[in-house]
């Protein structure tokens, strides 16, 4: 894949807003990983063209893409208009400006594609937050480091911008959260997000070093964290989670953990043991965890319980994966449903049927299948961990109270028959 670096900017409406949108649009689109992003900067608009305009938002970011120059430029010009950007007048406020300043060391002056940008040495509202996450990439043009290129102008004008977190609303403020498998992919992101949110977080997964490390991320969160391992493909271990996790009191526990049939080694395994793996973590691990936590949570008086379904589970999918996530996964909906019965009015269950989310397998999946997740899901990208991570927040929240026992898809409203 090729190293892209590009710049984001707003100035009209909810400017952090904007410049978040476009970020998770990237990060959804196929054939892109966005791979860092600056800190935001305020500038003050430069030049008399810009007068009277109010003060910028900046940013910038290193991607990878396996999209060629010109349909990557295409790209940004059409997340640009999706995201509100209309070009009536030149120069005039934007919802956003995506700009491509490096694509490799890709020299290009025609009529479609300028590279690099032409006036990006002159500005300290591109270069300051750039230099921040690339100050050694080299400008073709003038083989000079972003950091070189700095160093030579003034920065006045343009400051790092201070605002409060978009979750800033600490809903869950001092809850004490399980969340299983959450040392990487949705699981992780749930971690983050409840976090946020100021939830406590009970991070599991079963590598020490891993668990640890995603514990010191939460503290910056000002929420507590800790670490709890267990191998959820043993009975006796998801029980000894269950009471080490208990505590004083678990107010919600998400039960997110999957085996992994699809990467490394994983995705060379037979039929048989792929559904072997899958009944002991994705199926089995629920079940017991839930019963045991739901029992307790029941008697307490008050709780909620979140699994992971899959969208396609009940339309069905062809091949062995198909099959194999179907019976688990549809299985896994059908107890949370009985489950919620079995547990009310006092705790309240709920799965998440994730579609097409880009997880560790998206990263690497091939064109064919990134072709077929735009073909099938109506917005046209792939979900993110982050999208699943946000039913989560709110079935956990007040503002779901009246909802159990359902089944809510995050799939970008893909509807096969």
């Amino acid at each position: 894949m090729a190293t892209v670096h590009i710049a984001l900017g707003s100035n009209l409406g909810d400017r952090r807003a904007n410049l978040d949108a476009a970020v998770k649009r990237l990060r959804a689109e196929p054939g892109i990983r966005v791979r860092l992003v600056s800190s935001y900067y305020e500038a003050v608009p430069q030049g008399e063209k810009y007068l009277g305009q109010p003060k910028f938002l900046n940013a910038a970011a290193v991607l990878e893409t396996d999209l060629s120059p010109l349909p990557f430029l295409r790209l940004l010009l059409t997340i640009e208009h999706d995201l509100g950007r209309r070009r009536t007048l030149p120069n005039a406020p934007r919802t956003v400006d995506i700009d491509l300043l490096f694509y490799e060391s890709l020299v290009s002056d025609d009529s479609e594609l300028t590279l690099p940008h032409p006036r990006m040495h002159e500005r300290a509202f591109v270069l300051v937050p750039l230099a921040e996450i690339a100050d050694d990439a080299i400008h073709p043009g003038f083989d000079r480091s972003v950091a070189e290129l700095l160093a030579a102008i003034s920065r006045e004008g343009v400051t790092l911008f201070a605002a409060h977190s978009s979750q800033s609303h600490r809903e869950l403020l001092g809850q004490r959260v399980l969340i299983t498998g959450s040392t990487s992919g949705i699981g992780k992101a749930m971690a983050e997000s409840f976090a946020m949110a100021g939830a406590n977080i009970l991070v599991h997964g079963r590598k020490k070093e891993s668990a640890e490390v995603l514990v010191r991320e939460l503290l910056k969160h000002q929420s507590r964290a800790e670490a709890h391992l267990a191998d959820l493909k043993i009975p006796s271990e998801v029980d000894r989670l269950a009471s080490a996790a208990w505590g004083d009191g678990l107010d919600v526990l998400v039960c997110n953990a999957g085996a992994d049939t699809l990467t490394g080694d994983a995705g060379k395994m037979s039929f048989d043991q792929k559904l072997e793996e899958l009944i002991a973590v994705d199926l089995k691990s629920t079940i017991r965890l839930c019963r045991n936590i739901g029992e307790r949570m029941k008697a307490r008086g008050r709780g909620v319980i979140i699994t992971i379904g899959w969208d396609q589970a009940e339309i069905g999918m062809e091949g062995d994966s198909g099959q194999l996530f179907a019976a688990i996964k549809g299985a896994v909906t059908c107890f949370t449903r009985s489950l919620a019965v079995a547990l009310a009015p006092e705790v309240r269950v709920n799965c998440i049927a994730p579609g097409w989310i880009r997880t560790a397998w998206g990263e690497t999946a091939s064109k064919i299948w990134q072709d077929r997740v735009r073909g099938e899901t109506p917005l046209r990208v792939w979900g993110l961990p982050e999208d699943v991570a946000a039913a989560a927040i709110w079935l956990a929240s007040p503002g779901s109270q009246f909802i159990t026992g359902q089944t809510i898809r995050v799939n970008g409203g893909a509807i096969r028959a």
